[in-house]
């Protein structure tokens, strides 16, 4: 197996797992490498620093200099950003299309309170702003709404 650091065109970074660097190319040939946040199949390999094992015969393990940095901060960014959305999905109800019908029987107790998700027109969310009733906009890239193995 070999890592590779990847990029897609809107410059979202994630690590892809190939048996070799001529299997990478060959997916990315058939668009099978998609990025994770927003599906792009437009995906370029970053330079990487190679991984040396510096075990001792003691178990001492040496950490390698490339991974001594912390991450950039927009790859942190874009982990805290996807957990973020793995964990709306998880303990949300999607409600697709009825969100604002739904929003309001929460809001009036006509319903059991819960977390939900789903779309809503700009115009819809003006009115349920207009009724005091909180909404917000997340965007759920579709690698969070499906396990990734």
């Amino acid at each position: 197996m070999i890592v590779f650091n990847l990029a897609c065109a809107h410059e979202h970074r994630f690590e892809g797992w190939f048996a070799s660097g001529d299997e990478f190319d060959s997916q990315c040939a058939r668009s099978l490498v998609q990025c994770p946040v927003c599906a792009s199949a437009e995906i370029r390999r970053l330079p990487s620093a190679p991984r040396l094992n510096l075990a001792r015969a003691g178990g001492d393990e040496r950490t390698p200099a490339a991974s001594a940095g912390a991450p950039a901060t927009a790859e942190v960014m874009q982990q805290k950003l996807l957990q973020m959305a793995r964990m709306l999905v998880q303990q949300t109800d999607d409600v697709g299309e009825r969100f604002a019908e739904e929003a309001r029987k929460i809001h009036y107790r006509e319903a059991p309170p819960r977390g939900i998700r789903g779309v809503a027109s700009p115009v819809e969310v003006a009115e349920l702003n207009d009724e005091g009733i909180e909404v917000f906009a997340f965007p759920i890239p579709d690698a969070a709404k499906n396990p990734l193995q």
